[in-house]
């Protein structure tokens, strides 16, 4: 298993980053333990989360899954095996609370609620969770180089940006003299390509910048569990894969089932392995909410597909 640099931020990942957006949630504590401890053994080491996971949870308020995480470094003593990815900038509080964006006042606040939740002593991977248009880039950038130069932070990111903001992100940076954006988060599968393909693969290329894209199973469909609308009742997540149940949805996975029946593997494994095949792809990012749905996801790691089979899931999976 090859391991990927972070940008060029000095940082190596395998090339899988498990999704702590479960834990807490969809995955009680004890689970949650056990899959991160499962993950490490593995040979894997990038753990992404963020201070707003799980608020949308009924009861919950958001630093969930930081919390348990944090606990999981306290007891596992794994601490030095590990890279820790969280973000800021989505909604900590009420309208009107001023918990939310990327000004260096939040900033500053939210990075340590996290460090905190964390039990950690620094942020591998600090990510801008959305863009904050209100905010200038000087002010958020200035910010994020405060962090580093204290230890806080190792290096940072952006999740959610257009090739636009990312672009001048980068100018301000370099104009500066300051950290840059070493990763960036896009939406990108086999069933939602152009997010990313469109204008945000060419700038991460030239630019040398990590790329670590969430729902990497588009929400669980790439694994092939929702095949009609009688079966998205099959979890909590199944209402948001509604929107590929059509031709070209149906087109994927029967690719997807070709493929892996070739490869004695399994959809989902066919899907994460054609992403990290993929130009400027550096690791997806892929929840398990159980010990067997995670060994099945790092064994994508293992999976080369060919040329032709690559062809042929992107032939299936274009023109989305």
């Amino acid at each position: 298993m090859q391991f990927r640099p972070l940008g060029r931020s000095g940082l190596a990942t395998a090339p899988l980053a498990l999704g702590g957006n479960v834990f807490g949630w969809t995955a009680d504590e004890n689970t949650s333990h056990q899959l991160l401890s499962a993950f490490v053994a593995g040979g894997f080491n990038l753990i992404d989360t963020a201070d707003v996971y799980s608020r949308w949870a009924p009861g919950h308020t958001g630093g969930e899954s930081e919390a348990v995480i944090g606990r999981w470094l306290k007891a596992s003593g794994q601490r030095h095996r590990v890279l820790i990815a969280t973000k800021v900038g989505k909604p900590m509080g009420e309208e009107g609370s001023g918990k939310t964006g990327l000004s260096r006042r939040w900033i500053r606040q939210a990075v340590h609620d996290s460090l905190t939740r964390l039990q950690t002593e620094h942020i591998d991977v600090y990510q801008s969770h959305d863009d904050d248009s209100s905010t200038p880039l000087e002010e958020t950038m200035t910010a994020f180089a405060e962090l580093i130069q204290e230890g806080k932070v190792r290096a940072i990111g952006a999740s959610n940006f257009t090739s636009p903001r990312l672009a001048e992100a980068l100018a301000v940076s370099t104009r500066l003299g300051l950290p840059r954006y070493e990763t960036l988060q896009p939406l990108f599968n086999l069933a939602d390509r152009a997010p990313y393909e469109a204008e945000l693969q060419a700038l991460c290329v030239a630019q040398d910048v990590g790329v670590i894209n969430f729902f990497g199973l588009a929400r669980g469909f790439l694994t092939g569990k929702y095949r009609n609308e009688a079966d998205l009742g099959k979890s909590l997540r199944g209402g948001g894969v509604k929107g590929y149940l059509n031709p070209r949805g149906h087109r994927i996975l029967a690719a997807l089932d070709e493929v892996a029946a070739l490869q004695r593997a399994t959809p989902a494994q066919v899907a994460l392995a054609w992403q990290m095949a993929q130009p400027g792809i550096t690791a997806p990012i892929a929840s398990a909410t159980g010990l067997s749905q995670l060994q099945e996801l790092m064994g994508a790691a293992r999976l080369t597909l060919d040329s032709a089979a690559l062809a042929h899931l992107s032939e299936a999976s274009a023109g989305g």
